[in-house]
């Protein structure tokens, strides 16, 4: 695992890519947290953060020429209220293969004014009813999402099912994840609950526990173990009705994945409107 620091941005390759775009690679370097970004110095219109361990889609500073941000292959979970603030002209988000889990982990999208083109393929929250018709709803501007057009009758769809007194009831429906990570704070939660020092063993265990937990039950539940000082067995989440919270396992979390993980988003006709 390597920190994103300035020196690793400094060497990292930088070219005009083949659609014109000044772009900057940070792929494959197993980075855990966007850090350091205001050395870039708003030069770049693409910045490819692919094939990471990054967990946070947040810590940008304002980079108002950045349109296009690739995170294929990582681990984000949250999406920072302020991204709109701080990228305001991101047009082309990537994020196949991660780990959203809830549709409501979106929301801070919504004020994306100039987001077109996104891709969630390979997220858990994409197997969620209504995932589709939601992200349209939420991100009006989106044209296309995973390589789809977006067309006039979703538009019509997601309106009726989700906006006014009509749509509350779905909108209510709606959950975020509660987010928890291996933390300096939890893992001194369990070390001073249990009465002894975590072992190479117990992180690993927990750190198993986080990754695999895929429903807002999960998350709870786990932290709960956590703070009663307990290690998560294989099969500490076996009780919970899964069933219930609509998944069937995390084998489709690994789906998906290509070569590269290059986003091509697809040539549009005229959109409709």
């Amino acid at each position: 695992m390597v920190r994103l620091t300035v020196e690793l941005i400094d060497e990292a390759q930088q070219f005009v890519n083949s659609i014109q775009l000044r772009e900057l690679s940070l792929r494959g370097y197993k980075i855990p947290i966007i850090e350091n970004m205001g050395i870039t110095k708003d030069q770049f219109d693409l910045i490819d953060l692919s094939d990471n361990d990054i967990k946070k889609l947040d810590n940008f500073p304002v980079m108002k020429r950045l349109s296009a941000l690739y995170l294929h292959n990582n681990r984000v979970q949250y999406i920072a209220s302020d991204i709109a603030e701080k990228l305001p002209a991101l047009k082309t988000l990537a994020l196949t293969s991660n780990n959203l889990l809830e549709l409501g982990d979106i929301d801070p999208l919504t004020n994306c004014k100039h987001l077109e083109y996104i891709t969630f393929i390979g997220n858990p929250m994409t197997h969620k009813s209504n995932y589709r018709l939601y992200a349209i709803y939420k991100i009006p501007s989106l044209r296309v999402i995973d390589f789809k057009r977006v067309r006039l009758a979703e538009r019509k769809a997601a309106k009726k099912m989700f906006k006014g007194k009509e749509g509350k009831k779905a909108r209510d429906a709606i959950q975020r994840s509660a987010h928890i990570g291996l933390d300096k704070e939890n893992e001194e939660t369990v070390r001073s609950n249990a009465g002894d020092k975590l072992t190479a063993d117990d992180r690993a265990k927990i750190q198993e526990a986080i990754n695999h937990a895929s429903s807002l039950a999960e998350v709870e539940h786990l932290q709960a173990i956590l703070a009663s000082g307990k290690v998560p067995e294989k099969g500490w989440n076996r009780q919970l009705d899964l069933a219930a919270q609509g998944y069937g396992g995390n084998a489709h979390l690994q789906q998906n994945r290509n070569g590269n993980g290059d986003f091509q988003p697809e040539q549009e006709e005229d959109m409709e409107s």
